[in-house]
């Protein structure tokens, strides 16, 4: 009968352990059917499933591993496996697979817990827990700092949106985010992001510092606010705002696209997925004076905005063509798509307002970032805690891999 083992090894980690170790298994001619390997904190955690050669007895081969993991100064503990019971476990390698990412300044134990035990309730089962995020110390108050990890899933997915729900109620009383995705070819091969400009890739709504400086700023705040809640048609906000900022002197423009706050983060992200290979597109329902600077200053690939009237130096509180509101924002997503070729699985859409809702909805990865309750629960990814940056963790990319 077909002897299968299960090797559990411990201890202090150091250069040459698993080439000692495996070197024992191919010197007794051992297949090994599956292998796994983590070190947290210089401590060593090995498992090996190995299969014992027909013309073999596992007695030789077991001696040989205990004496060289002693000589290694390891703890080691074999497991006899059943052969029908490995056949069992090699039946589930076509179940679905599944990302759950876990983000924020810090990661508490009993959010990981609450994380865990969504999963488990909802029948998936974890394979494996991987940190992202770089090390850092805690001697230091880096209030800048990032802490990710991602838990790899498997199971059948049930109830997406109760299991949606169950993790936003996390999100929104723990101060973390969490996203859950399927692990697919499409995760590792995205090839377009595309950033809504106010409130996402800056700080600020434009439109609002305009009326600041026109003096009507309290008016065009509020029907701004009641737009990205979702309470105002956006073009019907547009149209009342813009009125309200005829006649402003154009040489306010330049002032504050020189001054706009560059969301954290949006640097360090856009700059990485253009060394990937990604290109970079604008579509805002702000203005394209404001994001031709930003092209300029992040290298963006690609920009669709209204474009302002202007007459004798003066702001027409009107804009040239047709207005970008939420249907145009998926439609010129939509477009880009077609003429690089790819797939809306392969594109990343980044947003905060009811009027990205659509581009978020179609992008493979939609992202509401920092954004208002209503689009938070509609939208299938939010991030709330981190910056732009942190967006490079539902890729999977390590911080050690980034520039």
């Amino acid at each position: 009968m077909r002897e299968i083992i299960l090797l559990n090894i411990t201890g202090k980690d150091h250069a040459g352990l698993t080439a000692a170790l495996t070197q024992v298994l191919a010197e007794n001619q051992a297949n090994i059917l599956d292998i796994g390997q983590a070190v947290i904190h210089d401590h060593l955690s090995l498992g090996i499933l190995l299969e014992v050669p027909p013309a073999a007895q596992s007695g030789p081969i077991l001696k040989d591993l205990l004496f060289q993991a002693h000589q290694l100064g390891l703890n080691i503990n074999f497991t006899p496996i059943d052969e029908d019971e490995y056949e069992r476990w090699v039946g589930l390698q076509g179940k679905p697979r599944f990302i759950v990412t876990l983000l924020g300044r810090k990661l508490p134990a009993q959010i990981l817990s609450r994380v865990a035990e969504i999963v488990s309730n909802h029948a998936f089962n974890i394979d494996s827990i991987t940190r992202l995020s770089g090390r850092f110390s805690l001697k230091t108050a880096d209030t800048g700092k990032r802490a990710c990890i991602e838990f790899s899933v498997r199971g059948e997915l049930k109830d997406v949106d109760a299991l949606r729900h169950d993790l936003l109620e996390i999100s929104s009383t723990e101060g973390v985010d969490i996203a859950f995705q399927a692990d697919d070819l499409y995760r590792r091969n995205r090839r377009l992001i595309v950033f809504d400009m106010d409130s996402t890739l800056i700080q600020v709504e434009v439109i609002d510092e305009l009326a600041k400086a026109a003096g009507v700023g309290d008016q065009v705040a509020n029907i701004t606010e009641a737009a990205m809640r979702g309470e105002i048609d956006f073009k019907e906000s547009f149209r009342r705002r813009m009125a309200l900022l005829e006649g402003l002197d154009t040489a306010v423009l330049e002032e504050i696209a020189n001054t706009l706050p560059i969301t954290e983060g949006a640097e360090r992200l856009i700059s990485n997925l253009k060394r990937l290979g990604y290109r970079i597109g604008i579509l805002s329902g702000g203005f394209t004076y404001f994001a031709e600077h930003l092209k300029q200053k992040l290298g963006v690939d690609y920009i669709s905005a209204n474009e302002l009237d202007i007459a004798d130096g003066k702001v027409t509180g009107k804009v040239k063509g047709e207005i970008v509101d939420g249907a145009k924002k998926a439609e010129l997503l939509q477009k880009m798509a077609n003429e690089l070729d790819i797939s809306l699985q392969q594109v990343i859409a980044v947003g905060d307002g009811a009027n990205d809702l659509p581009m978020l909805s179609l992008a493979g990865l939609g992202v509401a970032f920092h954004a208002k309750p209503v689009v938070r629960k509609n939208a299938r990814h939010a991030i709330s805690t981190l910056g732009l940056d942190s967006i490079l963790y539902l890729l999977g990319v390590r911080d050690r891999e980034v520039s």
